[in-house]
């Protein structure tokens, strides 16, 4: 009864927030004195529903589940598809991605196997306790202070291994290669949750930054970023929004502040009858006048598409690669009772010509809009400061269209075995395979015949049918992912990504629009002069 109690005191919490919000950004007085009126209705009509089901379902009901699972996120998810509903498990990790850190061991774990699920290692994060330690992608956590992990899921696994600053925790892994399982030992530290993946040169004069989120600490990540690649000196940036989800609204400004000019909008929101309020370049980019390329595809969304938004409006640099997400609403994120939170759509978001990028939700099921999403028509058109053509109303079309390349079949048929990755089905991936006989691995290594005869060999251990057409078709494609994998394990993500970039596309074609963002940005400079210095945008 206390449990059903406090479900229900939930329910009654997140209609009466729900409520305030409405009489907030309602149109008058009369209508949220009837809003109220309806409230009291439909509270009445849950109480009752909730009370037969209690009373007569067919098997015990677990009341807390019901609501958290059903009724809040039902009741939510008819508003639009980002307002959510967040348990006590899921608004802590939401509020350590804001945060930016968490205490740990720093590595990143996840399930492998088919009949039989295990928690593996997937990569060490550089620089952290399970780093120094010798933990590797590929291992498999059997024990966390010597409790074993069968039958635990990952999130169980992590937050074993989560705990305060400066305790230790005993981990026990199976490592390809030893017959015996290895203990470590570990001490947790502070652990930052890093929005800036890398920050390295592509090549002399060309740097490369890989954003992956927008938290608290997104605007100094990037500001150490640029001055770590000296930025006005160089000839180019490639700005990599790639499947960044977004993230907090403050941080995705500060980003489009380093390389906008003062005082140039940057991005507007408003609601139901509220309050337009418009985000400007404060500090502006001081003078960093570096051409400028921003990559996305169908996973950049929300914040990520407000730095791209403005980038591409404002003309400072070139768009390349896929059709973005197309989120344009507002989340108010508020901590509930119980531990729990509420994120609220309160508003939608314009970039600066006035393009509202969320597309339409209303016309199709949710597993459509969020995993199967086409590029709808747009649904306006705007002008850039330059007077280029830009859409609305289905995200942002990009100024270069470059598609990820399509796998071939036997390319697709590895991947869904996991050859590559540290641990395949019930074996150890050709990654763990191979490291596990010891080689010594330099930063000078290269997949020879030596390591694709060894390839060869593994594929026959799992029975995975091929011909000398399949390994000499896919040669140069199947050397790059070795080595990913190889260079990951041994070095790091950064060395790791640094190989999987040498051959992608989309960065490949960013690198080449670069004297055409220059001009772009040189010409639009001229165009704003001309004017007296003001944009239309403004």
């Amino acid at each position: 009864m206390r449990s059903s109690r406090r479900g229900f005191a939930l329910v009654i919490g997140v209609l009466i927030f729900s409520a305030i919000l409405g009489g907030i950004y309602g149109p008058s007085v009369k209508a949220t004195a009837a809003g109220a009126n309806d409230l009291q209705d439909s509270v009445r009509d849950f109480t009752q529903v909730l009370s037969v089901v209690q009373q007569n379902y067919a098997v015990p009901v677990d009341t807390d589940h019901a609501i958290y699972e059903g009724a809040i996120p039902g009741m939510l998810r008819v508003l639009d598809p980002h307002s959510s509903f967040f348990d006590p498990r899921q608004y802590a990790l939401l509020r350590e991605d804001q945060r930016g850190k968490y205490y740990g061991v720093g590595m990143t774990i996840g399930p492998r196997g088919d009949r039989k699920v295990v928690t593996i290692v997937l990569a060490p994060m550089v620089g952290t306790p399970a780093f120094r330690a010798g933990l590797r992608p590929g291992d498999v956590i059997l024990k966390v202070d010597d409790k074993p992990t069968d039958g635990l899921s990952t999130s169980d696994v992590a937050d074993m291994l989560k705990g305060p600053k400066g305790t230790s925790v005993k981990i026990t892994i199976g490592r390809e290669g030893y017959e015996a399982p290895l203990d470590f030992t570990v001490t947790r530290a502070e652990i930052p949750k890093r929005s800036v993946d890398v920050a390295f040169l592509l090549r002399p004069g060309i740097g490369y930054i890989k954003l992956s989120g927008f938290n608290e600490t997104t605007e100094s990540e990037m500001a150490d970023a640029l001055k770590e690649l000296n930025a006005s000196s160089l000839d180019g940036i490639v700005l990599d929004l790639r499947g960044n989800p977004g993230g907090l609204l403050n941080e995705a400004v500060a980003v489009s502040d380093m390389f906008l000019d003062k005082n140039q909008l940057i991005v507007s929101h408003h609601g139901r009858a509220s309050q337009e309020r418009r985000y400007y370049a404060v500090q502006g980019n001081q003078g960093m006048t570096t051409p400028l390329v921003v990559l996305i595809n169908g996973g950049s969304a929300s914040a990520s598409e407000i730095v791209t938004g403005s980038i591409q409006d404002h003309d400072r640099g070139l768009v390349v690669g896929e059709q973005s997400f197309g989120k344009g609403l507002v989340q108010t994120v508020s901590g509930l009772s119980e531990n729990t939170g509420l994120a609220l759509t309160t508003a939608r978001y314009y970039t600066p010509s006035g393009r509202l990028i969320q597309r339409d939700y209303k016309d199709v099921s949710l597993y459509d809009y969020l995993y199967n999403h086409k590029a709808p028509p747009p649904t306006e058109v705007k002008l850039t400061d330059g007077g280029r053509q830009v859409t609305g109303g289905g995200g942002i079309t990009p100024d270069v269209v470059v598609a990820e390349p399509k796998l071939n079949d036997f390319q697709q048929l590895l991947l869904r075995h996991n050859v590559f990755y540290p641990y395949q089905g019930s074996v150890g991936g050709f990654t763990t395979f191979f490291l596990g006989s010891k080689p010594d691995i330099t930063k000078s290594f290269v997949v020879d015949d030596a390591v694709m005869t060894d390839f060869r060999k593994y594929l026959d251990r799992l029975q995975i049918k091929y011909t000398d057409a399949d390994i000499t078709q896919n040669g140069d494609w199947i050397k790059r992912m070795v080595k990913e994998e190889v260079f990951t394990s041994v070095f790091g993500l950064t060395e790791g990504y640094e190989v999987e970039l040498q051959d992608d596309p989309q960065v490949l074609a960013g690198i080449e629009a670069l004297p055409q963002a220059r001009a772009l940005y040189e010409n639009v400079r001229k165009v704003i002069a001309q004017r007296g210095g003001e944009s239309p945008t403004q």
